[in-house]
């Protein structure tokens, strides 16, 4: 089962790779050997974009909101320069 085209014969097979698309999922199209484009359904597409979230609502999510973290530093000794 292809999942890769070329540019070329995904323009010949356009209605196939459509098909395809829906049957298997995601069809990678190249352009000179690099790849260039994806084909996929309207519903994976959808599925994909509704499951990210923004940084913030992860953190926001995250079960260690409720910790309670002792940020102050101790200033009793200095700190070392990196070495680089």
């Amino acid at each position: 089962m292809n999942t890769i085209w070329q540019l070329q014969d995904a323009k010949n097979k356009f209605s196939e790779v459509i098909e395809r698309a829906l049957k298997h999922g995601p069809q990678l199209i190249t352009r000179r050997g690099k790849k260039t484009v994806i084909i996929m359904s309207y519903e994976e597409y959808a599925r994909m974009k509704q499951s990210q979230i923004k940084l913030s609502e992860f953190f926001r999510a995250s079960p260690l909101t409720k910790v309670d973290l002792n940020l102050k530093r101790d200033k009793s000794l200095p700190r070392e320069d990196a070495k680089l």
